[in-house]
């Protein structure tokens, strides 16, 4: 009722519509859970699949994938792809043992080995006097804290002393696309110089002082993992820093006997820093994904996985074959589509714009390759070889063993 007789209601004032906030972008972390499934646990990353995206810096679906958490081996056998490659059971007993014989008396072997190899101008190790700290530890947050204090005490230790300290799996951690990735290196040894050195065990043989050359590059990418994570840790630490050289143990010639060689592990830690820097940029693949794209295992049909996977970009390698779980699936793609990434990657090198076996065969042939023009030196190389071929196929006149018109056949 109004406040005098007769006169209108005074108006009433509409409600006020409530502002709508505008949606959030969805972080990282969560871009990636929704792409893994949000009731799938992420699968953890460890220092060989680390290693294995810096030896295949170009593969964007390895990138999502690892970034993801997603279990490559049960997608691989969802897609029909099964990866059939891995470590016997033989090998990792023996490489058991053989680690556990470099290890053991407290590392003596170990720190001998490290000492004459690297430890010119240090007060060499005396038996009983390593210092072996325990680093077990409730959960791995628990470990990786362990660790970390094992290593502040060490370097104080080391300052102005001859004392060695020997960590055995110490437990370190490194962000990955928002996600910790839990390493476990073999050992990693403190020096009386406040040095930290990786040791790198494995049981593949070194024959005359060296080892197959793609075996210790993998041993390199995966010791450069460690020291990238140990970097960080040595970066709280004062007076101490990190070796860019690992000591890599192997068996010596046929035997069972350690013996030892320094890698210098530079090259593979940049390439693993740059790799990682890509990994944290992985939301620009995620976005480029169709809508509805997911690697759920539990909630997609294979066929929806298979779309979803092919919709990211690989750049497989025969190499592939020996390090990722997705490789078998990602040969056939290239097989299928004829393309020349399925010969190696010098192959592909070589060929510059002609990308598909088809295209290289035809501009063999003389026909117009798609990719390249008549005069592109590749093309003009590949009609030369072409021609070389033809000319050294070409039947002899008369046929092979025949004898020149003329001629007397001799005895045989």
């Amino acid at each position: 009722m109004s406040e005098y007789p007769g006169s209108a209601p005074a108006p009433t004032a509409a409600p006020a519509t409530p502002a709508v906030p505008e949606p959030r972008p969805a972080t990282l972390r969560q871009r990636l859970a929704e792409l893994r499934g949000p009731d799938v646990a992420p699968h953890p990353l460890d220092a060989r699949a680390l290693a294995a995206l810096a030896a295949n810096p170009g593969c964007g679906r390895r990138a999502l994938l690892d970034g993801a958490g997603v279990d490559k081996t049960a997608l691989a056998a969802a897609l029909g792809s099964p990866a059939p490659f891995g470590q016997s059971q033989f090998a990792f007993m023996r490489g058991n043992a053989f680690e556990a014989r470099v290890k053991a008396d407290g590392g003596t072997e170990l720190l001998r080995l490290l000492h004459e190899r690297t430890g010119a101008g240090s007060p060499a190790p005396m038996p009983g006097q390593t210092r072996v700290p325990d680093l077990s530890a409730a959960g791995p947050e628990g470990r990786v804290a362990r660790t970390a204090l094992a290593l502040r005490e060490a370097a104080e230790a080391a300052g102005g002393s001859e004392a060695w300290t020997l960590l055995v799996h110490p437990l370190l951690a490194l962000e990955v696309a928002g996600s910790p990735a839990y390493l476990e290196p073999d050992a990693v040894v403190v020096r009386p110089d406040g040095r930290w050195t990786v040791v790198e065990i494995k049981s593949f043989p070194m024959i005359d002082g060296s080892a197959d050359p793609s075996k210790v590059g993998a041993a390199a990418r995966q010791a450069a993992v460690y020291v990238l994570a140990l970097e960080r840790v040595a970066a709280r630490v004062t007076g101490s820093r990190v070796d860019h050289s690992v000591l890599l143990v192997c068996p010596r010639d046929f035997s069972n006997l350690p013996t030892a060689s320094v890698v210098d592990v530079r090259k593979q830690l940049s390439v693993t820093r740059r790799q990682l820097t890509r990994l944290t940029r992985i939301e620009d693949i995620a976005a480029s994904l169709p809508d509805g794209a997911s690697f759920d295992l539990e909630r997609c049909s294979p066929a929806e996985l298979t779309a979803a996977v092919d919709a990211v970009g690989a750049a497989y390698a025969p190499e592939c074959l020996a390090a990722c779980e997705l490789a078998f699936h990602c040969r056939g793609q290239a097989r299928s589509a004829g393309a020349v990434e399925a010969l190696g990657r010098g192959v592909r090198g070589e060929l510059g714009g002609l990308t598909t076996v088809g295209a290289v065969l035809a501009a063999a042939r003389g026909e117009s390759a798609p990719g390249a023009a008549d005069d592109d030196p590749t093309v003009v190389a590949l009609r030369r070889a072409a021609a070389l071929r033809a000319e050294a196929l070409e039947p002899v006149p008369g046929g092979p063993g025949s004898v020149p018109e003329g001629a007397v056949a001799g005895c045989r």
